[in-house]
């Protein structure tokens, strides 16, 4: 299982929010860059990339600090929050940025979603946030009213390979993550499945390791020293 240390981007910062709450913000760095770099020292190969401003407002505000991440990291980067438009998609990519990450456009523009895939292939993910069986869009604000199994069995009937499946309820909680979530996904579905929120400690790592998930996505618990990350990167491995 890979493991994907995460860095979400507000104003050019590091933070977090606690459970999608732009309200609950927590800043951890101003400079993003050097958290990619530490990652990497850790033994990280792949970053997690969000863009929350983007999240909300559809736009890439942060642009420049995603590349930074990925010059100083050297490692492979995925990106989500507001990408919505296949210039952005185009812009990210062609940068060299590694996966791009369709979250409420895969759900509102499915002509979009179609697009991107046939253009970029594999290089397209689905972020699939989940807030009481439901999907989430625009930054965790809204809910789609769509069904969470249905969506991702859609997803696979579409070609995505990749979903980043998030239980927003255990983001940042430090409480654990969704065990019984991510078996019944792994089970129901054959796609590359990385679990996200609530992977705060070392027994949460081992569980998802052990159900053969694609990745596992580290936030909080790496920022207040709860996981260390090189000993987790070598556990999930």
């Amino acid at each position: 299982m890979l493991l994907f240390p995460a860095i979400d981007l507000y104003e050019g910062k590091a933070v977090r929010l606690f459970k999608g709450r732009y309200d609950e913000m927590t800043v951890y760095s101003e400079d993003p860059g050097s958290i990619g770099e530490d990652f990497a020292r850790c033994g990280a190969s792949h970053i997690h990339i969000v863009d929350l401003e983007g999240a909300k407002e559809g736009t890439t505000p942060n642009f420049e600090t995603v590349l930074d991440i990925q010059r100083r990291s050297g490692c492979f980067c995925e990106i989500g929050g507001g990408i919505r438009s296949m210039e952005v998609v185009r812009r990210y990519l062609d940068a060299g940025i590694d996966r791009v990450i369709l979250g409420t456009a895969a759900v509102t523009d499915r002509d979009f979603l179609q697009e991107a895939l046939a253009e970029y292939g594999e290089r397209v993910a689905v972020g699939v946030d989940i807030r009481d069986g439901c999907v989430s869009i625009r930054g965790w604000t809204q809910d789609s009213g769509l069904d969470a199994f249905a969506f991702c069995q859609e997803m696979q009937e579409l070609g995505v390979k990749t979903l980043i499946v998030t239980d927003i309820s255990k983001d940042g909680a430090m409480k654990g993550t969704n065990r019984s979530l991510y078996r019944e996904l792994a089970a129901s579905f054959d796609l590359q499945i990385t679990a996200s929120g609530g992977v705060s400690a070392m027994e949460d790592v081992q569980a998802l390791a052990e159900m053969d998930l694609y990745g596992a996505i580290i936030g909080k618990a790496y920022y207040i020293g709860a996981i260390d990350l090189k000993e987790a990167v070598a556990l999930a491995e």
